[in-house]
């Protein structure tokens, strides 16, 4: 067990943490030359294109250190995205150490500071390592001063590296042999084992990733998952090299693979500790939560004879995918479909793209909504993500929406601009502190509704890309929420529906109703496009009647004979407004979902 190192690298996005695992897996001869690929341990397309790590990997780095040794570093790959900020969590709980990796031209950012408080509240030993230092604007000293003032680690224990070209990639495997301290545990002891991740492999089923504290675990051995008390037989275990190595048994300390027949991802919680079922452990490993989804939003097929295919591939995507949930939905407009609920924007995004990439599909998504809460006045609490079910107004006492806690890090210049923007977005009880000079931290409490469609993008416009923003969810805060309907000639279109911040309902209806007016084609007959909040109407445009010319036939003689054709033309656009009904297109819903992306 001494010669093992189990370690993490965490960092900001785009700092290099895929780069970096890549030079330590050459280096230490894991995969041939021939098979390289770069991003190896990122197999998704999407992550490939995106530069973003998606679903984190584990891989086994056997390393003959300086002085001799043979050690056997277990590297835990995380995601970089704060979408998946639970998983990097269970990551760091199975690592004794983390390489803390800062980009030398960017510095220190705001998911640098967060995934720092992570690893010390796992209490790991913390390496810093500055990389990219062949950038021509890469600034050492000024890193190195940022570590010492805004982190404070020991500036002169971090390690200079280029991931890219490979240079300082040995001192780093070093450091982690003679830094980080080896695992502890008993081989002996009641077996203790948490999951830390779980990928899903079409001819073996679920293959769980999991770290060993205390124990030992075989083939053929009947394991119990605590949590929901379900048992399992072993049919293989492992270590992660690549490709997967077989093995008798993992012991206390070991990072690896267990095979035992489990059908889906989604009977596997990450997080969860395993232990044998006839020598059963009294109290699961601590830390452990189910992974809740925050935003919510229902997907429909453009043909509603794709139903079908769209119900079946949602099956086989939920089979890869334990933190995505939907369940059956249906509109009076877009026909049967599926409300789903995702961790964050950029895991609906990355669910859209691979259902359409992957599964060949067209789809259309609903405005993303958060989960709000609900007391009506005989103490029930409703929460509610679909405005479809949102309750009689007069039978709420009270309502509320879910806030988080945002920090942010940004140049001195564009404080101005950024103070406005959390304005707009309803930002309170904010704090400022000047990390290092020229450079402000902001923490502000903001509704996660006003956050979710296009706060990061509003930042990164207004920062000329150089803000970065992190978030955690706090609680629910007393709000007044009220149900924006859109009719559209007289006529409620439930799709379309939202559930808003009072203050910010004429607005957001507004905005609805422009870009419905650019969408609906025009008709015999006067459009109304209008906003409304219960009975009243707070915003309407009007999409004017195609004419035809009826007086044109008429020249000279009275005025009455104009006037007569003119009420005779008005008589039949009214009955045309009352019996006809107005086909609202496909483009019409993706431009409501834009207007508030965009």
């Amino acid at each position: 067990m001494k010669n093992i190192r189990n370690f993490s690298i965490i960092a900001h996005i785009d700092h290099g943490k895929s780069t970096l695992a890549d030079r330590m897996i050459q280096y230490c001869g894991v995969v041939e030359d021939r098979n390289f690929k770069n991003q190896i341990l990122d197999n998704m397309d999407i992550e490939r294109e995106r530069g973003i790590t998606i679903k984190s990997q584990a891989i086994t780095l056997p390393y003959r250190s300086r002085d001799g040794k043979d050690y056997i570093l277990n590297l835990i790959d995380t995601p970089g995205h704060v979408d998946f900020s639970y998983e990097v969590s269970r990551s760091l709980a199975s690592c004794e150490g983390v390489l803390l990796l800062i980009d030398a031209a960017q510095g220190v950012q705001a998911q640098t500071v967060a995934n720092l408080y992570m690893a010390m509240e796992h209490d790991l030993e913390i390496i810093p390592v500055i990389n990219k230092i062949d950038l021509p604007s890469a600034d050492v000293d000024k890193v190195m001063e940022q570590i010492d003032s805004e982190l404070g680690l020991d500036p002169y224990a971090s390690l200079p590296c280029s991931a890219k070209e490979g240079t300082g990639v040995e001192e780093i495997l070093e450091a982690i042999v003679h830094r980080i301290p080896p695992p502890k545990g008993d081989p002996e002891a009641e077996l203790a084992t948490t999951i830390f991740d779980a990928h899903y492999d079409p001819f073996r089923g679920t293959i769980i990733h999991c770290r060993v504290f205390e124990g030992t675990i075989r083939t053929g051995d009947i394991i119990r998952l605590m949590h929901d008390e379900t048992t399992h037989r072993v049919e293989e275990v492992g270590s992660f090299l690549l490709p997967r190595q077989k093995k008798a048994s993992l012991s206390a300390g070991d990072v690896g693979y267990i095979i035992a027949g489990i059908k889906t991802v989604s009977d596997v919680q990450i997080g969860d500790t395993i232990t044998l079922d006839k020598r059963p452990r009294k109290e699961p490993l601590p830390g452990f939560r189910e992974s809740k989804p925050v935003v919510f939003a229902s997907i429909y097929p453009i043909a509603s004879d794709d139903y079908e295919e769209l119900a079946m591939s949602l099956e086989k995507y939920k089979l890869n995918d334990a933190s995505f949930v939907y369940q059956k939905d249906s509109s009076i407009a877009l026909g049967q479909g599926f409300r789903c609920g995702f961790l964050g924007l950029l895991h609906l995004e990355i669910v859209q793209e691979r259902l359409e990439r992957e599964y060949n599909l067209s789809i259309i998504l609903s405005v993303p909504s958060v989960r709000y809460r609900f007391t009506l006045n005989d103490g029930e609490v409703l929460y509610i993500d679909n405005p479809a079910y949102y309750p009689d107004p007069m039978s709420i006492a009270t309502s509320e929406e879910p806030y988080i806690r945002a920090a942010m890090m940004f140049p001195e210049r564009y404080m101005g601009a950024v103070m406005k923007l959390c304005k707009e977005k309803r930002g309170e009880n904010s704090a400022l502190s000047y990390p290092s000079p020229g450079r402000i931290e902001l923490v502000i409490e903001m509704p996660l509704a006003d956050v979710i469609y296009d706060f990061y993008d509003g930042l990164k416009s207004i920062t000329q890309g150089y803000g970065s923003f992190d978030y955690d969810i706090i609680d629910y805060r007393q709000s007044s929420l009220v149900l924006l309907d859109i009719l559209v000639n007289g006529d409620r279109v439930d799709a379309l529906s939202q559930i808003v911040y009072r203050g910010s309902a004429r607005e957001r209806g507004l905005r609805a109703c422009e870009r419905l007016k650019e969408e609906i084609p025009r008709q015999m007959f006067k459009i109304a496009i209008q906003g409304a909040v219960g009975g009243e109407i707070i915003s309407r445009t009007t999409i004017s009647a195609y004419r035809k010319d009826v007086t044109a036939k008429c020249y000279g003689g009275d005025i009455t004979r104009k006037r007569k054709l003119l009420e005779k033309q008005k008589k039949g656009k009214k009955r045309m407004k009352m019996v006809g009904s107005v086909a609202i297109p496909q483009s019409a819903f993706i431009a409501i979902l834009k207007s508030d992306n965009t």
